[in-house]
């Protein structure tokens, strides 16, 4: 993916947050009532796997991964933890598979624009893979553990 650099990196990560979460909630509806884990399926593609990690009254965090089970293990990839503001109607990553907490990354919180940076970064990245996401057309419903007893 070649590089992009708009002007005002401010703006624009507040615009893509924004979008991630509209798209967000065109491929998962129902986010803000799901149990703590969903699945979404696509036609001969990966499960997408979304985990509820933190709930609150105006945010949720998940974490949503690809999962490629013909591997060893499963391989887990891409696999991002956002932050859900339902109030803010935002979506941000708070960090991804390849790349730490921006607090761990940045103590020095006069870094702005290395900080800016790599939350556009990260933000954008999203953004590609919700496109993605939705232009295959996943389908997510509950994770709803049931046991039938015999």
């Amino acid at each position: 993916m070649s590089r992009i650099h708009p002007q005002n990196k401010a703006a624009c990560l507040e615009t893509i947050c924004a979008s991630n979460y509209q798209k967000l909630l065109s491929l998962i509806p129902n986010i803000r009532n799901l149990a703590q884990s969903a699945v979404g399926k696509a036609s001969k593609k990966p499960d997408l796997q979304l985990e509820v990690l933190e709930r609150s009254a105006h945010t949720l965090t998940v974490k949503l991964s690809h999962r490629f089970d013909q591997f060893p293990n499963d391989l887990w990839v891409p696999d991002v933890t956002v932050r859900v503001y339902l109030d803010a109607e935002l979506v941000e990553v708070l960090r991804d598979h390849a790349r730490s907490d921006v607090s761990r990354v940045y103590k020095d919180p006069g870094k702005t624009s290395e900080i800016l940076n790599y939350k556009w970064q990260l933000n954008y990245f999203l953004l590609k893979w919700l496109d993605h996401c939705l232009s295959i057309n996943y389908q997510f419903t509950d994770r709803k553990v049931t046991e039938v007893i015999a």
